[in-house]
């Protein structure tokens, strides 16, 4: 295992590649941009511009070994998944060096399990994909609402956004992974229905009760190689699916001085265990850009050592997942108090002014009650969400795509 603090973002011209460098420039890193394109590595903003640039096309193994040689932590932003994640992260292996990647196809998480763990650990280094929005996050607040345990009778995931602007790179990846989604039935990897069922979804605001549809991501696997689920359901509101498959919908556009959009977002994770039920939500500002602090923050815990050993891992085996989620205020002042909040919004910490990005991109709450006890404090505030009624059930297409 290599001990450079180098870090080599492969997509770095990507629109979350983008995101991904300013965040590893604001954590004091130099990155190594890379990617396909000479053309686009060279139109990156003029602020990228003192950086080492690599093009690297994946299909050229010694180039590709070459490129990564050197780099403590390797992270891929370049989708589909299906075809840059198992050349990327085995050169990273063969290398020494850790990998990241930030996808939500299934797929490829299940090969990077499959084909690498057994080389990492020999290799002394992690692997760890889905380390985002759609994945990881998911996984890190069940992770840290099970407090230590390592099962659940149930979860349930749903996925809220206002609106959607896709990216070229989203778009692409749609088109490619037509592969059948999985959800998690009995404690086992099973497809879902055929036609996907309906139901709706009471999200705290900004968005409301929606109608959501049964659309697994990445979560589902990354949450089943470490966690013992009886039965997981990932949803997601159906709005912002009409945005996704009209074609005339713009990218996303910059709408502060980081480049994010408008664009909020809401994650609910639901856990029980017997007759316990608990709820854990994030809120917060655009999902590309929500992506930089948790790949980023899962690339310096890789460099300092703070991270749970060499494998093929999920977010949430790999990383101390309350820590992670609570790593701004350590990095600045906190103050913060955790356990059942029975009456709405009750403070949790505060994340301190030197980490902006986080304090300002990942808002996140959660509710605790039951024998279990007080749930870890993590960043902004707790509050309440009641129990999930019994749901209305109506079919949907299951395409593969999102």
């Amino acid at each position: 295992m290599t001990t450079s603090d180098r870090v080599l973002v492969y997509g770095a011209a990507g629109h979350t590649g983008r995101f991904v460098v300013d965040e590893l420039v604001r954590r004091g890193l130099a990155p190594v941009l890379a990617g396909r394109s000479a053309d686009r590595l060279d139109a990156m903003p003029p602020r990228h511009s003192g950086f080492d640039r690599r093009v690297v096309h994946l299909d050229d193994a010694a180039q590709l070994l070459r490129a990564v040689s050197g780099s403590g932590v390797v992270i891929n932003c370049a989708g589909p998944f299906l075809d840059t994640a198992l050349p990327l992260a085995g050169a990273a292996v063969e290398a020494g060096a850790h990998y990241l990647d930030v996808t939500a196809e299934q797929p490829a998480v299940q090969a990077l399990y499959r084909e690498l763990d057994a080389a990492a650990r020999a290799a002394g280094v992690a692997v760890v994909p889905a380390m985002a929005f759609f994945g990881g996050l998911a996984d890190l607040l069940l992770t840290a609402a099970l407090q230590g345990e390592s099962s659940a009778d149930e979860v349930e995931v749903a996925i809220g956004l206002d609106r959607w602007w896709p990216t070229a790179g989203t778009r692409i990846t749609g088109d490619r992974n037509t592969a059948t989604r999985l959800v998690i039935r009995d404690g086992a990897l099973t497809p879902v229905a055929a036609r996907a069922p309906t139901r709706t979804w009471p999200y705290p605001a900004p968005l409301g009760t929606q109608p959501v549809v049964e659309l697994p991501f990445s979560e589902v696997i990354t949450i089943h190689q470490h966690l013992q689920v009886g039965d997981l359901r990932s949803y997601l509101n159906t709005a912002p699916l009409d945005d996704l498959h009209d074609g005339t919908t713009p990218p996303p556009p910059a709408t502060d001085e980081r480049g994010r959009s408008a664009q909020r977002f809401v994650v609910d994770v639901v856990d029980r265990r017997g007759s316990d039920t608990r709820s854990t939500t994030a809120v917060g500002r655009d999902i590309y850009a929500i992506t930089a602090p948790i790949v980023v923050e899962g690339a310096v815990r890789l460099l300092d050592g703070r991270h749970h050993g060499a494998g093929a891992r999920a977010p949430g085996a790999a990383f101390d997942a309350p820590d992670v989620l609570d790593a701004g205020g350590r990095r600045g002042r906190i103050r913060g108090a955790s356990g059942p909040a029975p009456h709405g919004p009750t403070p949790a910490s505060v994340i301190g002014d030197a980490v902006p990005a986080v304090r300002e991109a990942f808002e996140t709450s959660l509710a605790a009650g039951g024998a279990h006890g007080p749930l870890p404090s993590i960043p902004r505030h707790a509050r309440v969400v009641g129990p999930v009624r019994s749901p209305k059930r109506r079919s949907y297409p299951a395409a593969g795509r999102a």
